[in-house]
């Protein structure tokens, strides 16, 4: 029987570990390692910040997802992945494998930037749910007591839409509120133009996203990188300081520790086009955790996206990859991966599309109307369906 392990409890791990025991059923013994015992809907946790939704709609058990299918859960962190000897070490102890996925996420630096963060700095995240959940209790008090909120991203970050979707969604809400007036909100960015998203634009988004900031009077600054955050004031490397009383910034991404020795300077690991390291053939990684290189060179420098749909689409070509190489058959052809990003605005939404993901491009547009709002609705229910019955052969 061969032994799969498989780090990481979301999009890919998930999508990988039902995937490999769907395809090698009792051939595999299929363990997924995740500190996270829950799986989290992501992208609706601009949502939860916005009190439109609950930490119970958009959460499930890990464990009830997949010891119905035979799957084991170790609810511990992965500490050390030892590839010479086909063992990871875990806080709950050691694991040896055959093959292993590794889908972990980022590690949010906030210490490269001083002042950074809700946990030892001055600012507030969107990335785990129990920032979001002190995010949502920081929006709140801004509603009571109103002043000005700065949301972007700082340098070395490599998802941009939640930020973008806080604006528009703050907004929206304050002008529903008719307080719009009594609080500035302006966008940080350390993207070269607004709608760059990591990724050179997504066809028409420079000048989709400068029209729509200037309909909503939300003033940005661009292409800037942050120096250091003190009490109630951004200071720029450039030398300009920005007031805030709320400040939401996405902070520099890096590999996670276990799994950071594998990769590049900043941890992230090379892979080939079946998502194998190039190094070790029998580690496979998807999402964040893979590294992509830059489409273009920019002033301050920024990371590729890997959305959630771009994570799924990986763990299914690892996972066909894997039952290819364990049957002794041929390996599934390569597919370009495709940006597709809905993205709410709080009173109307909009769908962004690119592929292949970096230019030049077949197909890459940014497209608005309710209808994509509708859509990313529809999503979440959708997924979350998906996930809590194991369906993952659905697309």
């Amino acid at each position: 029987m061969v032994k799969i392990v498989v780090l990481g409890g979301s999009f890919g791990g998930l999508t990988a570990a039902l995937e490999l025991k769907r395809l090698l059923g009792l051939k595999a013994e299929v363990t997924v390692v995740s500190e996270e015992n829950r799986f989290i809907f992501l992208p609706s946790l601009p949502w939860l910040i916005m009190g439109w939704r609950r930490p119970a709609d958009i959460t499930l058990q890990v464990a009830d997802i997949l010891a119905p299918r035979g799957i084991r859960f170790v609810h511990a962190a992965a500490l050390e992945v030892q590839p010479e000897s086909g063992r990871v070490r875990t806080a709950a102890g050691e694991l040896d494998y055959d093959y292993l996925v590794v889908s972990t996420g980022p590690r949010l630096v906030f210490e490269e930037i001083p002042g950074l963060g809700p946990d030892k700095g001055y600012t507030d995240c969107t990335f785990t749910l129990d920032h979001a959940l002190q995010t949502g209790r920081n929006w709140q008090a801004i509603l009571e007591n109103p002043g000005p909120v700065v949301v972007g991203s700082a340098q070395m970050v490599s998802c941009f839409g939640p930020s973008y979707e806080l604006a528009f969604e703050m907004d929206a809400e304050l002008r529903r509120l008719k307080m719009r007036h009594k609080v500035p909100l302006l966008y940080l960015t350390s993207e070269p133009y607004l709608g760059h998203m990591g990724v050179g634009g997504l066809g028409n988004s420079k000048r989709f996203m400068e029209d729509e900031f200037a309909k909503r009077e939300i003033k940005a600054v661009t292409g800037q990188a942050i120096d250091e955050v003190a009490p109630g004031e951004i200071r720029l490397k450039e030398g300009a300081k920005i007031p805030f009383k709320m400040a939401m910034l996405a902070p520099p991404f890096k590999g996670v520790p276990a799994v950071a020795p594998l990769g590049n300077p900043r941890g992230f690991v090379p892979v080939d086009q079946h998502y194998r390291h190039t190094n070790h053939p029998n580690i496979f990684v998807i999402g964040v955790a893979m590294a992509i290189a830059p489409p273009e060179p920019t002033p301050v420098p920024v990371g590729v996206p890997k959305t959630g749909s771009m994570t799924v689409k990986m763990a299914k070509v690892a996972a066909a990859t894997i039952f290819a190489e364990v049957e002794g058959a041929p390996l599934p052809g390569p597919e370009e991966l495709a940006v597709i990003c809905l993205m709410d605005m709080g009173n109307t939404g909009a769908l962004m599309k690119a592929w292949p993901l970096l230019p030049p491009r077949q197909e890459s547009y940014t497209r608005k109307g309710m209808w994509a709002k509708w859509l990313k609705l529809s999503f979440e229910s959708y997924f979350l369906f998906k996930m809590k019955h194991g369906l993952s052969q659905l697309p």
